[in-house]
């Protein structure tokens, strides 16, 4: 192996490591500094607040429609009491109406606690979908290249998921189970404390004692589960993408053993769990048996002594008997509370994982007076809008005027972009240094190109432009200001940037074009395509420009993918153009119509042309060789 690929395999395998472990939160969790379960609870209550009405709306709710059909039985002993055996008819017709006034009510409180909780339950749903798209946005790319893909896919989807019982079904139970459990002891209590005592010991061990036992005992397993579950998915995407490799080299047999494995180790850890309900679910059974079995035996042994009547006896054992349907509810959310927990403690680990490049928020207002000038300028709020008021400028003046005060540099006239520059840059994958003391100007208005091999850091200097990684010693700048103090949202309007790979989404071609500049015509995205050589290819098939494209973009071969991804960055229209490889998938006759196209296109723009192929050199002003993360 030549010394070049060397570097290449050993810079990707140093870069994959430095970008696992920097990001193994989420993973490594599973063996150290777990939470407690107490502390993510408490993490994904604090989620809670915005709808806490509602929140309190359903345990109110819940907590009534349990106490009336805990009544309910109550009231038949008093049938018994009042009506069989003291032969009052007139209460027990009063009573029965009471139980049917409490039926009705019991059903309707029931059905409003099941939709606040359902309410609550899915609007957070969607507001932790909307937290944990932010936080991938501002990980990405740095610590997520080389991320399992199966795994963020689960904690998407999944994880995020099974939180719905933890809203709908944990929180309102825990609070109803506490506040029916405390009436029904003060209930039971004013027969006599010490039934009101085994009472609260009963509802203690139901509900509190025996989930958290369960819980210790099967959170490891829960977190393993949640994990491994992840795992398969990965093992099944990474095999539906390499269908073709898979059927090529006779694989198929040795993949679907795999999966089978992987599949029945994820059945044996699910039995275990299951194991472990059942023996709490008989547990649980066989405590309430002794509690309300214990409830008669204390009553009767009362009773004997004098300390209370028959229908204190009945009253306190029907109402121990009825009692527990909240409890015994909490009892069994632990049943599946641990792989809730363990969905939740992915969630929250992700939502607070650092990024390795941290975003520059704040957006920009403008206001400029009739002579074009620029008489103040604010740092807004992250999330507000763009409020720009310039009824005199252009579009174009407008656009120039922005990137002045984006860039630092807004004074009483007009910013003209005035290029790029990297200094004494040193950059590190790990303790694999990649850059060493690397500067580089990009004059205004010129085609720059980089010439060299794979694995010597040409691919690297693009992303660290971007910034999608910060550079270890020295500093890029873009426009004369340092990329680090530049608001990323407007960097990335700076500039366009063309990868090897060209990423397509499941949409029509037009709207994968369109992705550089959301909301643009038909007649731009058009001419887009024109000077990517690619409008007459669209022009062939059937639907043209509404042509759907496949899932990863299966239906168009790597050139053509490649030339929609140009067309982007043309039509994104930025100062300043980045193109990694761009024809590298492409044959001569079309890299030539690319390289002219570029040419043309790329007047008053500044454009960076990463390549290996000497061909692709031929229309740049300025070529510079690179060798070891150093230009020649």
């Amino acid at each position: 192996m030549s010394d070049t690929n060397k570097k290449s395999v050993q810079k990707s395998t140093v870069q994959k490591k430095m970008v696992n472990e920097s990001i193994a939160s989420y993973e490594a969790v599973t063996m150290k500094k777990r939470r407690s379960a107490i502390s993510i609870m408490g993490s994904l209550i604090g989620l809670v607040k915005p709808l806490l009405h509602i929140m309190l709306a359903a345990i109110i709710l819940g907590t009534a429609g349990y106490l009336c059909a805990i009544f309910l039985t109550i009231l038949a002993g008093q049938v018994i009491v009042h009506g069989v055996i003291a032969g009052g008819a007139g209460s027990i017709k009063t009573i029965i109406t009471v139980m049917i006034i409490i039926a009705v009510l019991r059903g309707i409180l029931h059905y409003a606690e099941q939709y606040c909780n359902h309410f609550i339950a899915f609007k957070l749903l969607a507001i932790i979908r909307h937290k944990v798209f932010a936080a991938l946005r501002k990980l990405c790319p740095a610590k997520l290249e080389g991320r399992d893909k199966g795994n963020l896919i689960s904690i998407i989807t999944t994880d995020i998921e099974l939180l719905e019982v933890f809203y709908a079904h944990t929180i309102s139970p825990i609070a109803i189970a506490t506040l029916t459990s405390v009436i029904m002891v003060f209930f039971i209590g004013r027969y006599h404390w010490m039934a009101g005592f085994l009472a609260l010991a009963a509802y203690l061990i139901v509900g509190v004692v025996i989930p958290m036992w369960n819980g210790k005992r099967g959170s490891q397993m829960g977190m393993e589960f949640r994990t491994n579950f992840g795992e398969l998915n990965s093992f099944v995407l990474d095999s539906l993408r390499g269908l073709d490799e898979t059927i090529q080299y006779d694989q198929g047999e040795k993949r679907k053993e795999q999966m089978s494995e992987r599949s029945r180790n994820l059945a044996e850890m699910q039995e275990k769990l299951s194991k472990m309900e059942g023996t709490q679910r008989s547990f649980t059974n066989l405590v309430i048996l002794l509690a309300s079995f214990g409830m008669l035996a204390l009553t009767v042994w009362l009773y004997g002594k004098g300390e209370i009547g028959f229908e204190g006896i009945l009253t306190c054992t029907i109402a121990m008997m009825g009692s527990f349907g909240p409890v015994v509810a909490l009892s069994n959310l632990s049943n599946n509370l641990n792989q809730t927990l363990a969905s939740g403690e992915r969630v929250l680990s992700l939502l607070e994982e650092t990024p390795m490049v941290e975003e520059i928020s704040g957006n920009v207002d403008i206001r400029t007076d009739s002579d074009n000038e620029i008489s103040n300028t604010s740092i807004v709020s992250e999330n507000t809008d763009n409020d720009i008021r310039n009824q005199n400028n252009s579009p174009e003046k407008e656009k120039y005027i922005l990137r002045g005060i984006l860039t630092g540099r807004a004074k009483n006239s007009v910013n003209v972009f005035s290029g790029a520059e990297a200094q004494h840059v040193t950059f590190a994958y790990e303790n694999e240094t990649i850059l060493d003391d690397y500067s580089l100007k990009l004059e205004p208005g010129k085609i720059t190109g980089i010439h060299g091999a794979s694995g010597s850091g040409k691919s690297t200097l693009l992303k660290l432009l971007m910034r999608f990684w910060d550079v270890n010693q020295g500093s890029v700048s873009v426009d004369g200001e340092d990329i680090r103090k530049i608001q990323t949202r407007h960097l990335r309007d700076m500039e366009s940037y063309v990868t090897q790979e060209t990423h397509l989404f499941h949409d029509s071609i037009a709207n994968n074009i369109a992705v550089g500049s959301p909301g643009a015509s038909r007649e731009a995205i058009i001419e887009a395509a024109k000077k990517a050589s690619i409008h007459d290819f669209i022009m062939k098939l059937p639907k043209g420009y509404d042509t759907e494209v496949g899932e990863l973009g299966d239906t168009l071969s790597g050139g053509e993918k490649q030339r929609i991804g140009i067309a982007r960055a043309f039509l994104h229209d930025s100062p300043l153009i980045l193109m990694d490889e761009p024809t590298s998938n492409l044959d001569s006759l079309n890299e030539g119509i690319i390289l002219k196209s570029l040419r043309e296109a790329s007047e008053k723009k500044t454009v960076i042309l990463v390549s290996h192929r000497k061909s692709t050199m031929n229309i740049v002003d300025t070529v510079f060789e690179m060798k070891d993360g150093r230009i020649s």
